[in-house]
């Protein structure tokens, strides 16, 4: 992966708002991330941040409640929120695809594993022979570690155990070797050592094909053990990006040191795991200036955190957005000084 490459995905000041008896909501507030080439960014923050919706409308995937009002979804240089319906479903699932949370509310209850893995090989190449079809689908079982893929090819998915029902809908993202892959907290329902398992048959599946990965996942561990890049999104936006080395070891928004400081403590020291204060906002109610402002220990009344949008490119440290971000360190220093740190402000181990 090279950060000096063309961006594979481009989303720019995208806003994403649902149709509510309250009135608009606004889920996405201007998100903007990038994704290149054989990359896994990671996007991690508080549920309702955002994260799935910036996700579903790269996709074309939003509910009829949801539209996007404003910025820009590129892909190779391609416009895609504006991109005709039959244009979109051809490139889903040979260029694009995703996995989501839950395999079982995924897959059809009623249709056999192998079929519904062959349809997506079908829906794209519909000339291929139904015996190259199941050769193909019964290797890709065998891919992602399905157990005697031949004999499995012919169940239903309440015969797979929930890590086999991940494994097949990963072999269905997989099938046509996109360039993008997104997967949605695909990990969510299943114990560590399955999480382990699925993670590893990402990784392989990966390398076989070179696909760059959108990650979305609550699991900071995993993030610090996959990850090349990571967007932390907080009420809609971007409020920090960088490498998983800078996010972990020289955070410098005050929400992502308080996603870092709430892992639980193992170093004996007695400590417990920080939460941070507050609720976030209501997707109707948006505080003015910056949305973290109300749960934000730097903002000390100043009125610029009250007034003023802070945006990435403008900060202090050019990869948070936030006015103080240069006051960080000293203020995690002080607040949580289990966390040892170098002279430059880094976490140490």
């Amino acid at each position: 992966m090279s950060n000096h490459s063309e961006p594979l995905l481009c989303v720019s000041d995208l806003v994403v708002e649902f149709d509510t008896p309250a009135g608009p909501a606004r889920a996405v507030d201007g998100m903007a991330l990038t994704v290149h080439p054989h990359e896994l960014l990671c996007i991690v923050g508080e549920s309702g941040s955002g994260k799935s919706v910036t996700m579903l409308a790269t996709m074309g995937l939003l509910p009829a409640t949801a539209r996007i009002t404003a910025g820009q979804i590129r892909y190779k240089n391609r416009e895609l929120s504006s991109l005709p319906a039959g244009e979109m479903r051809r490139l889903r699932g040979r260029e694009l695809a995703m996995i989501f949370q839950d395999p079982m509310t995924s897959l059809n209850p009623t249709i056999r594993i192998g079929k519904q893995v062959g349809e997506i090989i079908t829906l794209h190449e519909p000339k291929a022979s139904k015996a190259d079809v199941k050769r193909r689908v019964i290797d890709l079982l065998s891919q992602v570690n399905i157990p005697r893929p031949e004999y499995r090819y012919s169940a239903f998915p309440h015969q797979f155990s929930g890590g086999m029902r991940q494994r097949a809908m990963i072999a269905m993202a997989m099938a046509h070797a996109p360039a993008l892959l997104i997967a949605d907290e695909p990990t969510t329902a299943l114990d560590v050592t399955i999480q382990a398992q699925i993670l590893e048959v990402l990784r392989q599946m990966r390398e076989r094909t070179g696909s760059a990965m959108v990650l979305i996942t609550h699991d900071l561990g995993v993030v610090a053990e996959t990850a090349d890049r990571v967007v932390v999104m907080y009420s809609g936006r971007a409020m920090e990006t960088g490498t998983v080395q800078e996010i972990f070891h020289d955070p410098q928004h005050p929400y992502t040191i308080g996603l870092l400081a709430g892992l639980l403590d193992m170093s004996g020291t007695g400590k417990t795991a920080y939460t941070i204060p507050g609720q976030p906002p209501a997707l109707t109610r948006r505080p003015s200036g910056c949305p973290f402002h109300p749960r934000c220990a730097l903002h000390q009344g100043r009125d610029i955190c009250r007034t003023t949008t802070p945006v990435l490119a403008d900060s202090p440290s050019g990869r948070a957005a936030c006015h103080f971000a240069n006051e960080t360190a000293a203020w995690a220093a002080e607040k949580f000084p289990h966390i040892r740190r170098g002279p430059s402000g880094r976490a140490s181990q």
